[in-house]
């Protein structure tokens, strides 16, 4: 199941802003430069304005038999749902693959945590009990929240 990410609107406005401005301060120095010189500017709006683009339009979280799996651009986790501890609420702004301050901090592994922001963070619960429960066939497991 997937679950695309919360976005913040002020969030929304700073990476739209970065990318705009990027290619703006890129394309003017396309145009004072002649030659191979051209090929920096280009490679800064690949990276300056495609990157934010790219995180905006493919941060999301995916609950798919056993595993969680996380992707923000051009990063990607696949978490073992059986290996998640606790699930959460955080407002933390530490960095992480959410584009939301309304978070959810996911524990797995050995002192392993990943802060994800799932739009409907109800129903995303609800589809990793539901793959712990199939992935665990232990009596009696606890709840994650």
């Amino acid at each position: 199941m997937l679950f695309r990410s919360k976005i913040d609107a002020w969030l929304l406005i700073v990476l739209l802003g970065a990318a705009i401005l990027t290619v703006v301060a890129a394309g003017a120095a396309v145009r004072q430069a002649s030659g191979m010189a051209v090929l920096v500017p280009v490679l800064v709006i690949a990276i300056g304005a495609a990157l934010p683009i790219w995180i905006l339009a493919s941060t999301s979280y995916t609950v798919d038999g056993g595993t969680l799996n996380v992707r923000s651009g051009p990063f990607t986790w696949r978490i073992p749902v059986s290996s998640i501890t606790s699930i959460k609420p955080s407002n933390s702004p530490i960095s992480g693959p959410a584009l939301s301050l309304s978070r959810l901090r996911v524990e797995y592994g050995r002192g392993k945590s990943i802060l994800i922001s799932p739009a409907d963070q109800q129903a995303f619960l609800r589809a990793i009990e539901s793959a712990k429960s199939a992935a665990s066939q232990v009596a009696g497991a606890e709840p994650l929240i």
